[in-house]
Protein backbone atom coordinates (compact mmCIF):
# COMPACT_ATOMS: atom_id res chain seq x y z
CA UNK A 1 0.00 0.00 0.00
CA UNK A 2 3.10 2.76 1.23
CA UNK A 3 4.81 1.80 -2.36
CA UNK A 4 1.12 2.95 -4.51
CA UNK A 5 1.16 5.98 -1.89
CA UNK A 6 3.73 6.78 -3.21
CA UNK A 7 2.86 7.15 -6.56
CA UNK A 8 -0.46 8.98 -5.95
CA UNK A 9 1.47 12.55 -6.43
CA UNK A 10 3.60 11.57 -9.74
CA UNK A 11 0.25 10.26 -10.68
CA UNK A 12 -1.43 13.20 -10.20
CA UNK A 13 1.08 15.70 -11.67
CA UNK A 14 1.00 14.21 -14.64
CA UNK A 15 -2.93 13.53 -14.60
CA UNK A 16 -3.42 17.02 -14.84
CA UNK A 17 -0.62 18.35 -16.55
CA UNK A 18 -1.86 16.42 -19.82
CA UNK A 19 -5.07 16.93 -18.87
CA UNK A 20 -4.51 21.01 -18.64
CA UNK A 21 -0.76 21.20 -20.43
CA UNK A 22 -0.44 23.74 -17.17
CA UNK A 23 2.51 22.87 -15.33
CA UNK A 24 1.88 25.33 -12.69
CA UNK A 25 -1.33 23.76 -11.76
CA UNK A 26 0.42 20.57 -12.23
CA UNK A 27 3.30 21.95 -9.50
CA UNK A 28 0.79 23.05 -7.39
CA UNK A 29 -1.53 19.54 -7.30
CA UNK A 30 2.31 17.48 -6.57
CA UNK A 31 2.81 19.81 -3.55
CA UNK A 32 -0.52 19.36 -2.34
CA UNK A 33 -0.20 15.17 -3.20
CA UNK A 34 2.90 15.14 -0.53
CA UNK A 35 1.46 16.92 1.78
CA UNK A 36 -2.00 14.20 1.32
CA UNK A 37 1.22 11.40 1.54
CA UNK A 38 2.91 12.74 4.74
CA UNK A 39 -0.69 12.94 6.12
CA UNK A 40 -1.32 9.66 5.11
CA UNK A 41 1.98 8.12 6.42
CA UNK A 42 1.45 9.61 9.38
CA UNK A 43 -1.95 9.06 10.14
CA UNK A 44 -1.27 5.13 9.26
CA UNK A 45 2.68 4.73 11.43
CA UNK A 46 2.38 8.03 13.89
CA UNK A 47 5.77 9.43 12.26
CA UNK A 48 7.09 10.31 8.84
CA UNK A 49 10.45 8.59 7.43
CA UNK A 50 13.10 10.90 6.59
CA UNK A 51 12.82 9.53 3.28
CA UNK A 52 9.57 10.65 2.69
CA UNK A 53 10.13 14.07 4.82
CA UNK A 54 12.84 14.79 2.41
CA UNK A 55 11.17 14.02 -0.91
CA UNK A 56 8.66 16.26 0.80
CA UNK A 57 10.87 19.18 1.32
CA UNK A 58 12.87 19.10 -2.45
CA UNK A 59 8.74 18.74 -3.73
CA UNK A 60 7.95 21.79 -1.28
CA UNK A 61 10.52 23.82 -1.96
CA UNK A 62 11.13 23.47 -6.09
CA UNK A 63 7.35 23.65 -6.27
CA UNK A 64 7.38 26.98 -4.72
CA UNK A 65 10.42 28.40 -6.91
CA UNK A 66 8.33 27.19 -9.58
CA UNK A 67 4.88 28.87 -8.63
CA UNK A 68 6.95 31.84 -7.52
CA UNK A 69 9.24 32.61 -10.29
CA UNK A 70 7.05 30.91 -12.79
CA UNK A 71 9.74 29.26 -14.29
CA UNK A 72 9.33 25.12 -14.89
CA UNK A 73 13.31 24.22 -14.17
CA UNK A 74 13.05 24.54 -10.88
CA UNK A 75 10.04 21.61 -10.87
CA UNK A 76 12.22 19.61 -13.63
CA UNK A 77 15.21 19.96 -10.98
CA UNK A 78 13.29 17.98 -8.43
CA UNK A 79 13.72 14.47 -9.17
CA UNK A 80 18.05 14.67 -10.01
CA UNK A 81 17.94 16.43 -6.55
CA UNK A 82 16.41 13.51 -4.74
CA UNK A 83 17.87 10.79 -6.73
CA UNK A 84 21.14 12.51 -5.81
CA UNK A 85 20.52 13.30 -2.87
CA UNK A 86 19.72 9.08 -2.06
CA UNK A 87 22.93 8.70 -3.55
CA UNK A 88 24.52 10.89 -1.12
CA UNK A 89 22.72 9.33 1.46
CA UNK A 90 24.24 5.94 0.41
CA UNK A 91 27.91 6.68 -0.24
CA UNK A 92 27.66 8.76 3.46
CA UNK A 93 26.33 5.98 5.42
CA UNK A 94 29.37 3.93 4.25
CA UNK A 95 31.96 6.32 5.05
CA UNK A 96 30.39 8.32 7.82
CA UNK A 97 28.55 5.46 9.85
CA UNK A 98 28.71 1.87 10.70
CA UNK A 99 25.33 1.51 9.69
CA UNK A 100 25.05 0.20 6.12
CA UNK A 101 22.03 2.49 4.81
CA UNK A 102 20.21 -0.48 2.76
CA UNK A 103 20.86 -2.96 5.25
CA UNK A 104 19.89 -1.36 8.04
CA UNK A 105 16.73 -0.69 6.17
CA UNK A 106 16.33 -4.48 4.47
CA UNK A 107 18.75 -6.35 7.03
CA UNK A 108 15.84 -7.99 8.46
CA UNK A 109 14.21 -9.16 5.91
CA UNK A 110 16.91 -10.08 3.71
CA UNK A 111 19.93 -11.60 5.49
CA UNK A 112 23.15 -11.26 3.95
CA UNK A 113 26.68 -10.59 4.47
CA UNK A 114 28.13 -7.46 5.04
CA UNK A 115 30.10 -7.31 1.42
CA UNK A 116 27.34 -8.03 -0.16
CA UNK A 117 25.26 -4.93 1.41
CA UNK A 118 28.30 -2.42 0.11
CA UNK A 119 28.23 -3.97 -3.14
CA UNK A 120 24.16 -3.22 -3.22
CA UNK A 121 24.96 0.18 -1.50
CA UNK A 122 27.41 1.32 -3.70
CA UNK A 123 25.20 -0.23 -6.86
CA UNK A 124 22.48 1.60 -5.99
CA UNK A 125 23.36 4.67 -4.94
CA UNK A 126 25.44 4.65 -8.52
CA UNK A 127 21.52 4.27 -9.72
CA UNK A 128 20.60 7.32 -8.57
CA UNK A 129 23.51 9.21 -9.49
CA UNK A 130 22.60 7.91 -13.22
CA UNK A 131 18.86 8.23 -12.88
CA UNK A 132 19.41 12.01 -11.55
CA UNK A 133 21.74 13.06 -14.41
CA UNK A 134 19.14 10.73 -17.30
CA UNK A 135 16.38 13.17 -16.00
CA UNK A 136 18.56 16.61 -16.52
CA UNK A 137 19.41 15.08 -19.88
CA UNK A 138 15.70 14.83 -20.72
CA UNK A 139 14.45 17.86 -19.14
CA UNK A 140 16.77 20.26 -20.80
CA UNK A 141 17.49 17.83 -24.35
CA UNK A 142 13.29 17.38 -25.04
CA UNK A 143 10.02 18.81 -24.69
CA UNK A 144 8.19 19.56 -20.87
CA UNK A 145 5.30 16.81 -22.68
CA UNK A 146 8.52 14.26 -22.96
CA UNK A 147 9.60 15.06 -19.80
CA UNK A 148 6.81 14.38 -17.71
CA UNK A 149 5.81 11.05 -19.35
CA UNK A 150 9.68 10.41 -18.50
CA UNK A 151 8.83 11.40 -14.67
CA UNK A 152 5.97 8.66 -14.96
CA UNK A 153 7.15 6.16 -16.90
CA UNK A 154 11.16 6.81 -16.80
CA UNK A 155 11.59 6.73 -13.08
CA UNK A 156 9.32 3.30 -12.28
CA UNK A 157 11.16 1.73 -15.30
CA UNK A 158 14.67 2.69 -13.89
CA UNK A 159 13.34 1.77 -10.67
CA UNK A 160 12.06 -1.58 -11.82
CA UNK A 161 15.41 -2.08 -13.82
CA UNK A 162 17.42 -1.84 -10.54
CA UNK A 163 15.48 -4.04 -8.73
CA UNK A 164 16.00 -7.07 -11.57
CA UNK A 165 19.70 -6.16 -11.56
CA UNK A 166 19.56 -6.43 -7.82
CA UNK A 167 17.43 -9.70 -7.90
CA UNK A 168 19.66 -11.20 -10.76
CA UNK A 169 22.71 -10.44 -8.34
CA UNK A 170 21.76 -12.00 -5.38
CA UNK A 171 20.55 -15.20 -7.11
CA UNK A 172 23.86 -15.07 -9.29
CA UNK A 173 25.41 -15.33 -6.06
CA UNK A 174 23.59 -17.93 -4.47
CA UNK A 175 21.89 -15.61 -1.69
CA UNK A 176 18.70 -16.08 -3.08
CA UNK A 177 17.16 -18.93 -4.53
CA UNK A 178 13.75 -19.53 -6.39
CA UNK A 179 10.98 -21.22 -4.13
CA UNK A 180 10.75 -24.16 -7.14
CA UNK A 181 14.58 -24.97 -6.40
CA UNK A 182 13.86 -24.56 -2.70
CA UNK A 183 10.99 -27.11 -3.26
CA UNK A 184 13.04 -30.22 -5.24
CA UNK A 185 15.91 -29.64 -3.14
CA UNK A 186 13.65 -30.84 0.30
Amino acid sequence: MRQFIEFVPIVLFVGVYFTTKDIYLATAVLMGGVCLQVAFEYSQDKSVSKRTLMVFWVVILAGTATLVFQNEVFIKWKPTIVNWLFCVALVSSHFLSADNLLKKMLGEHLPLPDHVWRNLNFGWAVGFLFAGGLNLVVAYSFSTDIWVTYKLVGGFGISITYMIITIAYLVKGGYIRDEESVETSD
